[in-house]
């Protein structure tokens, strides 16, 4: 955050913020989209949210280097008092995390490790999409934010947890789905 302190303006930008992360963007992006659905929401969110995983997990998947957002998007800013009152509230967070994770299970910094991890981003996704209302997203929320800080601090362990996670919040979903398709069909016979 050093090089957005050095800028004159009064606020910054999704691509100010964007450029200062570089390689662990996406990371960071991931786990921005995970923690609205880690407490229950009501069902917009999830489905804001599913979206624009979906278009983050897409470039992973692709093996994109960096983030493309559209420059709408990017344009947007907020005001740099709230950025520094939001960073030093997370700080705490995020150093007892720091203490506890380390990089093990390294297997998940390879090229090919990042492009299935943004397919099982993009399946996480469409499952936030069609998650049961208010509740649904909470399982889906939690893997997508583990497997973005298992990204960021270079964690396999943690990566691994968010999918263990991420299948018990798809399994679920399934069985939403399955649950609303039974009773519309015995509706209609």
């Amino acid at each position: 955050m050093s090089t957005l302190a050095t800028q004159p303006s009064e606020r910054l930008t999704v691509g100010d913020l964007l450029s200062v992360l570089r390689g662990r963007a996406f990371a960071l992006l991931i786990v921005i989209l995970g923690l609205p659905n880690c407490l229950p929401m009501p069902p917009p969110i999830p489905l804001v949210c599913g979206l624009l995983l979906a278009l983050v997990a897409a470039q992973i998947a692709a093996g994109l280097s960096a983030p493309w957002l559209p420059r709408a998007l990017l344009r947007r800013s907020i005001p740099r008092d709230d950025m520094s009152r939001a960073v030093a509230r997370a700080l705490p967070t995020l150093r007892r995390l720091e203490r506890w994770s380390r990089p093990r299970v390294t297997v998940f910094h390879s090229a090919i490790a990042m492009r299935v991890v943004g397919f099982v981003l993009l399946t996480l996704a469409l499952g936030l999409i069609v998650a049961a209302p208010i509740v649904g997203q909470i399982p889906l929320g939690l893997a997508v934010c583990l497997l973005g800080l298992g990204l960021v601090e270079r964690d396999g362990l943690v990566v691994i947890g968010g999918l263990v996670v991420g299948a018990v919040g798809i399994a679920l979903n399934v069985g939403f789905v399955f649950a609303v398709i039974a009773a519309l069909v015995s509706i209609f016979e």
